[in-house]
């Protein structure tokens, strides 16, 4: 597997962190389903339940629903903050792109301004030319034998 960048790990861990605040807040939801449900059904048979066990029961639920609301905001906001770290990785990117392009001119600057620096790098040129030549030779020589 490729390393990934401080970037991509977090971006994955806010991802992952989402799922699973997700799945959190859909398991809560459907406890919630259920317990309203009972409540509903202990309330239409009150004459067996007392009164106080329904409004408890009607209380557990609504805190419930409350616990459920907020698990899916916090799952909605864990979200949008993976979805902004892997925005923040494109503008990373573009920004170390423009950082080397302006080193590279910099750096030739100083390269074509300096007469010895010129000089040092005409001559890696003149070098690399009689390299590539001298190998390119020596493949045709190889190719007509």
């Amino acid at each position: 597997m490729a390393t990934q960048t401080p970037t991509q790990r977090s971006a994955a861990a806010k991802r992952a962190a989402a799922t699973r605040k997700r799945n959190t807040a859909k398991r809560s939801a459907s406890t919630t389903r259920a317990n309203a449900r009972r409540t509903r059904s202990s309330a239409s048979v009150s004459v067996r339940t007392s009164a106080r066990t329904t409004a408890r029961n009607a209380r557990t639920t609504g805190d419930h629903a409350a616990q459920t609301a907020a698990h899916t905001a916090d799952a909605a906001g864990t979200q949008i903050g993976a979805v902004a770290i892997s925005a923040q990785r494109v503008l990373f990117t573009a920004v170390g792109a423009l950082a080397s392009a302006g080193d590279a001119v910099t750096r030739n600057a100083r390269t074509y301004t300096d007469a010895g620096r010129l000089s040092r790098q005409l001559d890696r040129f003149e070098r690399r030319g009689a390299r590539v030549l001298g190998r390119g030779g020596r493949q045709v020589r190889r190719r007509t034998r």
